[in-house]
């Protein structure tokens, strides 16, 4: 992974970064509420490279969604972007744009959202307007970014319907969500996301609750559709089975944090942190005694409203050292001898560090 710099405009500079549709660097969301503040994302950095599929992991409430949210500026209320940058490429080679410069509610994002960056959400039900067909709602998308013919956007949607694996698509396109199956609204979604043939997916647990067969159906098909289409997915889930199939990069988050970026294989084969080796222990084996108990994350993620010093993940993690985990927090570190290897650990310590965009705090606010 090429490193990002950053210049005294706070652009990123050309290094080798050129080929990212994506690029999240810094970013801060808290939602303020009456019972306190709840540091949603807390210095969130990654890159997507064009063409590739990055996994987003962790254990619920680490951010994960709430990444994939403010990249399409949809954060809910009263949720609010602090600070951050996060830089967008339409095409290999063009000038970054920040999107974060941007209204949430201005033309430029509505041209953004939806054309070049898609969102597959968590719960189809609840995405879905229940008062519309299902080609309706996929026609809106055509209408908005491709053409304002009617007959050409029906006939578009009913196409997209039926390259997903829709059966019938003619009469699916007159059916309302209540109507489908959860397999077949989840291939609505993926439908209605792919209608403009996006730059970047964004697919938030995809197949959560679904069938392993409907799910292994789903999985390839985005794998094909992202071949055929050359778009980069970012694809949110806490199912690491799922990560070893579709991924080539993953990124693993704690708390709000990126705690470990590596390549696929380097995570499954080469963990470095306590956390992602916790994780990778949890999972379930063929072969092991029936009587033996599952490993678990000892502990459970901190109250929201908290702040701790330090690592965040220094109360669970089996290598903690007293007096240095729980009070400075971990800068990201290059492990040596590999590219695209990251690690936010005090157990590495003597690796090349990547210069921090802002000085980190000991309770984990940013200050400029």
């Amino acid at each position: 992974m090429a490193e990002t710099v950053t210049s005294a405009a706070g652009a990123p500079t050309e290094s080798g970064s050129s080929d990212h549709v994506i690029q999240v660097e810094d970013l801060h969301v808290h939602f303020h509420t009456q019972l306190g503040t709840v540091r949603a994302l807390n210095g969130v950095s990654f890159s997507i490279p064009r063409g590739k599929v990055l996994g987003v992991v962790g254990e619920s409430g680490c951010g994960k969604s709430i990444t994939g949210l403010s990249i399409m500026q949809l954060v809910p209320h009263p949720g609010k972007i602090l600070s951050g940058r996060i830089y967008f490429r339409e095409k290999a080679g063009d000038r970054p744009v920040d999107l974060l410069t941007y209204d949430r509610h201005s033309p430029e994002m509505h041209h953004i959202r939806g054309k070049n960056i898609s969102m597959i959400f968590q719960e189809p039900m609840t995405s879905l307007n229940p008062c519309y067909t299902v080609g309706n709602q996929i026609a809106e998308a055509i209408l908005l970014h491709q053409t304002p013919n009617r007959n050409e956007a029906k006939e578009q949607a009913i196409e997209i319907l039926r390259r997903v694996g829709m059966p019938n698509p003619e009469r699916i396109y007159n059916t309302y969500p209540h109507q489908l199956s959860g397999g077949m609204r989840q291939r609505a979604m993926i439908a209605m996301a792919l209608s403009c043939t996006p730059v970047l997916l964004i697919a938030d647990e995809p197949t959560t609750a679904l069938d392993v067969t409907t799910e292994a159906q789903i999985l390839d098909l985005m794998r094909e559709l992202q071949a055929e289409i050359g778009m980069s997915i970012m694809f949110v889930t806490h199912n690491l089975g799922v990560v070893a199939q579709m991924c080539d990069e993953v990124a693993v988050m704690y708390l709000g944090r990126v705690v470990e970026r590596a390549s696929v294989d380097e995570i499954f084969y080469d963990p470095k942190h306590p956390y992602t080796q916790a994780l990778l222990r949890s999972i379930p084996r063929l072969g092991t005694n029936r009587k033996e108990h599952l490993e678990v994350i000892k502990g459970s993620i901190p109250d929201p409203y908290s702040t701790l010093p330090g690592c965040p993940f220094h109360p669970r993690c089996p290598s903690f050292m007293p007096g240095t985990c729980d009070r400075i927090v971990p800068e990201e570190t290059i492990i040596a001898g590999t590219v695209a290897h990251s690690v936010r650990c005090h157990l590495y310590p003597g690796s090349t560090f990547v210069p921090p965009s802002t000085t980190e705090s000991a309770n984990g606010a940013a200050v400029s």
